[in-house]
């Protein structure tokens, strides 16, 4: 359950938001991960629980990461576009359209920041069930 490779893109929110569901497959199947990772009383001697496991906690913790990455660096490319849309506004106040666009990315980069909140939830939920 690796993560999609390649570049994220910023510009459509719902494509990010798309892109972090996909990503978060591996958090919203940790318990049934578990179920086939850890073997039964019948295939304890066959499965080495304990590579498994550690296998599985690296999976995770390099979901973590990369989804991590990709919040950040749209943040990051967002909240250029907007001071720059900003610097616009301040030369040119009475276009009508730059001001919509400004707005427009101001909201997107708020719900980029508000997926650091959700992405914290759902680490701590995958966390507390892979202990």
């Amino acid at each position: 359950m690796a993560a999609p490779s390649g570049a994220a893109s910023c510009d459509d929110f719902a494509e990010f938001q798309e892109l972090l569901r996909v990503m978060r497959t591996i958090d919203d199947r940790i318990v049934h991960e578990l179920n086939t990772t850890i073997p039964t009383a019948s295939f304890v001697g066959k499965i080495d629980a304990g590579q498994t496991c550690k296998e599985l906690h690296q999976s995770l913790m390099d979901a973590h990461t990369s989804r991590e990455t990709i919040i950040k660096n749209c943040i990051a490319q967002t909240s250029s576009l907007v001071k720059a849309l900003q610097e616009e506004r301040e030369e040119a106040q009475d276009d009508v359209a730059l001001l919509k666009q400004l707005r427009k990315e101001q909201t997107k980069l708020k719900l980029m920041q508000s997926e650091l909140n959700v992405e914290e939830v759902v680490n701590d939920r995958s966390w507390k069930v892979l202990s």
